[in-house]
């Protein structure tokens, strides 16, 4: 029997593992899960008949890794996106495609001769963003071209949130997503777009206090702040001539405002470690950052240093996640403060077994057809289940499962390095998607212009 072999049980493969475990009978494969985690896998599989549970540290058991990969009709890559690379030139070696949901690194762009040359297909970015949001915009873009239109402006927006039954603490934030990535956010260069012509730069510092403001309908107001590189997209969605180019992350209103304060005293800062830091309670974390005074609390400093008020929501809000906290302790040997942080904040917002997670996106398309300016908005809202069936598990691995059985089903005759902007790839996982409640909903709007 042909095998589908999976890197990685986490966060994001559960819609992923049932969805082609359905498909198994009926196409006679076995799905093979590789992870580290036994009971990982098997929270997954729950031992499906058609699902095989390997352990395996693949970048130990090298030789291991190699032979499962030569038998395999088809090779998912579900691990962190800088362990890809290993993977797929394996996949290379024994002509066997690969897809993705990680964004397409240089190392990865580089392949792309090689694979064409081999027959094999590296399909990446076909999670939710990156994945979803190429698909859509694409559909609509070419959809407006063949129609005569003529881009303006595109903006996009993304967020992992906690659905309105989950939000109960003053953030409105849980994690939904790498924590660490959410801590990181931003970092390691500077956030650049256009805005009607005029290229803009927001560097790290000022990054949570420069954002915009849209409204979801049924859901509310949002805050989105700039992804780090924009500009790249206008030549991957061929629009040499848009004057607004703009991709960001959704959080709910006053999140981006309190969470600079965490950025301006140095707890996101990943590039030094805190000696003692295993020892370190959350309260003396915090007073590291603050000037030294030999009666003043760690309250007053901090109020005092951000000129909060007493009552003020952002004070709350910083209570809430216990940086106050003297019993706690940090626990982590030389940590960075990024580290740390993180470690605190899993404690305050990482999802209960029950919780729902939900995921916004938000498109915006401005164009000119016969003279008149006018714009499309695409809006997708997507509710989780519970902390194992969450909503960004399903954005992310569905259409990762669904072009996995397009490949495997020698649907899709593509090689090299791709990403989901061709019509071959977007048009029927857009489709299918509509089975498992994920649709985009188009709206025609009154022109507004950027944001």
């Amino acid at each position: 029997m042909q095998t589908i072999l999976l890197f990685g049980a986490g966060k994001s493969s559960s819609y992923l593992v049932q969805y082609l475990l359905n498909q198994a009978e009926s196409n006679q494969y076995k799905l093979l899960v590789v992870d580290q985690d036994l009971k990982a896998i098997e929270k997954l599989t729950n031992k499906h008949n058609y699902s095989e549970a390997i352990v395996l540290d693949i970048f130990q058991e090298v030789e291991k890794r190699k032979t499962l990969i030569q038998s395999a009709k088809l090779v998912i890559s579900m691990i962190p996106a800088h362990l890809h690379i290993d993977i797929a030139k394996d996949c290379i070696a024994y002509k066997k495609s690969m897809i993705t949901a990680s964004y397409i690194s240089p190392e990865m762009k580089s392949l792309d001769e090689e694979a064409k040359a081999n027959g094999v297909l590296l399909l990446n970015e076909m999670g939710l963003d990156p994945g979803l949001d190429h698909m859509i915009t694409m559909k609509v873009i070419n959809d407006l071209k063949e129609k005569g239109g003529k881009m303006l402006l595109y903006e996009s927006f993304c967020g992992g949130l906690v659905a309105p039954e989950s939000d109960n603490n003053l953030w409105q934030y849980k994690f939904t997503w790498n924590p660490r990535n959410v801590v990181l956010a931003g970092q390691g260069g500077v956030s650049k777009f256009i805005q009607e012509n005029k290229f803009k730069y927001i560097p790290y510092h000022k990054l949570f206090r420069r954002t915009e403001f849209m409204n979801i309908p049924g859901y509310g107001m949002f805050e989105g702040y700039a992804n780090r590189d924009s500009l790249k997209y206008i030549k991957i969605y061929g629009l040499d001539d848009v004057k607004t180019m703009y991709r960001g992350t959704l959080r709910r209103v006053g999140f981006c405002k309190a969470w600079d304060i965490l950025v301006q005293l140095g707890m996101t800062d990943d590039t030094y470690t805190i000696d003692g830091s295993e020892s370190m309670t959350y309260r003396q974390f915090t007073n590291s950052f603050l000037s030294y005074h030999p009666t003043d609390s760690v309250e007053l400093k901090l109020r005092h240093y951000l000129k909060l008020d007493h009552d003020d929501p952002l004070w709350f809000k910083l209570q809430e996640i216990d940086l106050f906290n003297a019993d706690k302790k940090v626990g982590l040997k030389q940590a960075t403060p990024a580290q740390i942080l993180e470690k605190i904040l899993k404690d305050n917002w990482t999802l209960q077994e029950e919780d729902k997670d939900m995921i916004v996106m938000y498109n915006k398309f401005g164009y000119e057809m016969n003279g008149e300016l006018k714009q499309i908005d695409a809006t997708l809202v997507c509710e989780g289940v519970n902390q194992t069936y969450t909503a960004m598990a399903k954005t992310v691995g569905m259409p990762v499962a669904i072009s996995a059985l397009m490949v495997f089903k020698n649907e899709l005759n593509l090689t090299g390095v791709h990403l989901p902007i061709l019509k071959e790839i977007y048009e029927p996982i857009l489709e299918k998607l509509k089975d498992f409640d994920v649709e985009f909903k188009l709206f025609d709007t009154k022109y507004m212009g950027y944001i």
